[in-house]
């Protein structure tokens, strides 16, 4: 008797789909993560298809039409016109654009280079322990939001200064975070099997320690996301961040507070959507470390 294997069954095993299986019944089974979850996807989708979803795309540019400022919420305007005459909806769905790619620009530069730094410093030990995490530790020491506007303020405030500012100093939770996993991996048995075997730092590191600190980090990325965006915006209120006429969340928030508490909408409206946004990445990455059962530092 032969038993027939699909393409699936030859790429992932029947137990680790079984695991993934209980895995995605664990989340499921907590609601706030799976409200985090949906907030997030639905974010990401309206960022995505702005252009098309947004009921005034020119209006996330230059654009003026003062006949239109000051309306307040409408069927035509649901969040309402700024001092400008433009959409406050579709300058927030632009917004949202901004904010996600400053959130995977930070972390997509921050995390790969904590990472490596960690590693090294958990599995090689000595001086380069000593080395990497003083650095850390330095970097550490300084208030994160104090630093970046230090960098931001530095240099024109743009978008690209503001990632970069916030990348700058982003990396040390990781490195420290990493180590510390890299650190309690190192004496673990499949280790030592790996160096009995001839395997190179370089592989054990990365291809026997990396995997086994995946679900701790995503975790930590998940979380870290909300903060990231919600840094991101500071910088942005206090004029260090996005420019206008581009549709920064913080810069919308800034803009509008002069119009308080008259036209309340201007501002009003970007400060939720910033709140929404953060609320999702916090309870999904809440919901991911019950999932995996790990702890991080926040």
């Amino acid at each position: 008797m032969s038993t027939e294997t699909t393409p699936l069954d030859r790429i992932v095993s029947p137990a680790r789909r079984e695991l993934w299986y209980r895995s995605y019944r664990r989340f499921a089974a907590q609601p706030m993560s799976l409200l985090g979850l949906g907030i997030v996807s639905i974010i990401a989708l309206l960022a995505v298809f702005a252009p098309i979803i947004a009921p005034y795309p020119q209006h996330a540019g230059v654009f003026t039409d003062f006949q239109s400022a000051y309306q307040p919420p409408s069927v035509s305007h649901p969040f309402g016109t700024d001092s400008v005459g433009r959409d406050v909806l579709s300058r927030v769905l632009f917004g949202y654009r901004l904010s996600l790619m400053l959130a995977v620009v930070v972390l997509g530069i921050g995390v790969p280079i904590g990472v490596v730094l960690g590693l090294a410093a958990g599995y090689l030990g000595g001086w380069v322990d000593t080395v990497i995490m003083r650095v850390t530790d330095t970097f550490l020491a300084l208030p994160p939001l104090v630093l970046a506007l230090a960098i931001a303020s530095a240099f024109e405030p743009t978008l690209e200064i503001a990632m970069f500012a916030i990348a700058s100093l982003w990396w040390t939770w990781y490195a420290r975070l990493t180590r510390g996993l890299a650190t309690s991996q190192r004496s673990e048995e499949y280790v030592q099997a790996a160096e009995l075997s001839g395997a190179g730092p370089l592989h054990v590191m990365f291809r026997e320690i990396l995997p086994n600190c995946l679900s701790p980090l995503l975790v930590k990325v998940t979380l870290d996301a909300g903060i990231v965006i919600l840094t991101g915006a500071s910088l942005s209120f206090i004029g260090l961040g996005v420019q206008p006429p581009r549709p920064g969340l913080g810069t919308m928030v800034a803009g509008g507070t002069e119009y308080l508490p008259g036209q309340w909408w201007i501002s009003i409206f970007p400060g939720l959507s910033i709140f929404v946004l953060v609320l999702g990445f916090n309870m999904l990455g809440d919901g991911l470390r019950d999932l995996f059962d790990v702890e991080v530092e926040q």
